[in-house]
């Protein structure tokens, strides 16, 4: 564990996250997933956290680790395509991480969704964090609504606000 990621950690504040994202830009995010849902059947959610804390900290808990952990917590997993995808930010590592359930990973496979992470982070470290994910909301739906497509009425099975933890 390296002293430089704690202290990042340890003085990155909850209020950083809301620097980085206006109550407009969760507005905008939370349009762009209700939107991006009418095109398919799958299932996005975005969620930021501002930086590690106690345990998950001193473990060194990779970015990866804990997206899945907050996949998990949030039943991601529990649709009825197993076409979950989670956008995770951890802010003070400006690292994304893209968890995608076995209905929809299967078919897009892990390059496609490093390359989507890759492009968020281009742009957040220009400072434009909303745009970010409003593109790999754009990239995402791509991909869902190629291998899910809507065809007829299909319930929001995940709410769409962005979720601070």
């Amino acid at each position: 564990m390296g002293i430089r990621r704690i202290g990042k950690h340890l003085f990155t504040s909850r209020g950083a996250v809301h620097r980085a994202f206006s109550p407009d830009a969760f507005d905008a995010i939370e349009r762009a997933i209700k939107a991006s849902e009418t095109r398919h059947v799958g299932q996005i959610r975005f969620v930021v956290e501002g930086a590690l804390d106690g345990a998950p900290l001193f473990r060194d808990q990779p970015v990866r680790e804990r997206a899945l952990d907050i996949f998990s917590q949030l039943r991601i997993w529990d649709t009825e395509h197993n076409n979950g995808v989670l956008i995770y930010l951890l802010l003070a590592d400006r690292n994304v991480e893209i968890i995608a359930d076995r209905g929809i990973d299967g078919r897009v496979g892990a390059d496609t969704w490093e390359a989507i992470c890759r492009e968020m982070e281009a742009e957040f470290r220009e400072g434009r964090f909303e745009q970010g994910v409003l593109r790999g909301i754009d990239r995402i739906t791509a991909h869902l609504a190629e291998h899910f497509p809507r065809s007829g009425p299909s319930p929001n099975e995940i709410p769409d606000a962005p979720v601070v933890v």
